[in-house]
């Protein structure tokens, strides 16, 4: 893979002066790749040193080495994956939205089906997810990835966040009035989980906008008020570990404070779609943005992923 160098133009937009803080003077973008038509899911592997992300309309996984630059396969076909994270043994976990299920990668590379519905109906096309420190799978089913006919074929009714514990193989919806449930996080205390409705995809009065909620004993939910309105598209989020999100949009990523301010922008020449944090000391911003991967490296720390 021929390396693309930096963009031209500085990284960060600062739009309070808190957001400097987040900045490395001079710091610019690096493009790594590039050649898909919706890249989605960056996960880092931080035991191998290698960033995997999903290239969707491809039907492919793709993966970076840092040491090297390299940019190959890291699976295809690879049931039109969304998005990816690693869990607490650093195994990879993957949003399959052909099969609609979650699937673990493990250490040897094979593939470990974990769940595909909840009591008997299919899931709708699970996007985006997480890792609890107690090892529960928290993802997005939002029925982007099924036919252009949302609602055709659908067993579940209406789109949900799923709470999915792998030791007991319990799955528990937790949300009922999310209209296209997609990117979520936990705060660092993971008392917190922000999770992105992004309903005006589908609907034009819907919302666009990220939601906090509380979480409590046992894994409930309550609250749920809106903290920040995207005023165009949010998608796949992550927080550092001074609380802060970090939030793909139209043009870039986004940061703001744990109480919805805004106070700076990564920008980019294309919408992002989603985003991690890698790197040995986790701060680089690893961004998959329309046709193309990003780095960028920031001055702030990603949370436990």
């Amino acid at each position: 893979m021929v390396d693309l160098g930096p963009l031209d133009g500085l990284a960060f937009d600062i739009v309070d002066p808190r957001f400097a803080a987040c900045t490395v003077a001079g710091a610019r973008i690096e493009r790594i790749w590039t050649g898909s038509r919706w890249t989605e899911g960056p996960a880092w592997l931080a035991a191998r040193g290698l960033l995997v992300w999903s290239d969707i309309p491809g039907d492919r996984m793709l993966a970076w080495e840092q040491a090297t630059g390299r940019v190959s396969i890291f699976r295809q076909p690879a049931n039109s994956p969304n998005g990816n994270t690693v869990d607490r043994q650093g195994r990879l976990v993957t949003c399959e939205q052909n099969p609609h299920r979650l699937a673990r990668t493990e250490a040897d590379g094979t593939i470990t089906p974990l769940v595909d519905r909840i009591d008997g109906r299919r899931f709708n096309s699970p996007n985006d997810l997480v890792v609890a420190s107690d090892g529960a799978i928290w993802f997005t089913d939002p029925s982007y990835g099924r036919s252009k006919d949302r609602g055709a074929g659908l067993d579940v009714e209406g789109c949900h966040v799923y709470r999915f514990d792998p030791a007991t193989g319990a799955v528990r919806q937790v949300t009922t009035d999310l209209v296209m449930p997609n990117g979520l996080a936990f705060s660092p205390d993971e008392r917190l989980l922000y999770i992105v409705d992004t309903g005006s995809t589908e609907w034009p009065d819907g919302p666009n906008h990220v939601r906090r909620f509380r979480v409590g004993l046992g894994g409930t939910l309550s609250g749920g008020e809106v903290l920040a309105d995207a005023h165009g598209h949010f998608d796949g989020l992550r927080t550092d570990t001074e609380g802060r999100l970090w939030m793909a949009a139209d043009k870039g990523v986004r940061c703001h404070l744990p109480d919805g301010t805004l106070i700076g922008r990564v920008n980019l020449p294309e919408r992002a779609a989603n985003l991690t944090f890698g790197g040995a000391g986790r701060d680089i911003l690893m961004i998959t943005a329309t046709s193309s991967v990003y780095l960028c490296p920031v001055n702030a720390v990603g949370a436990a992923p």
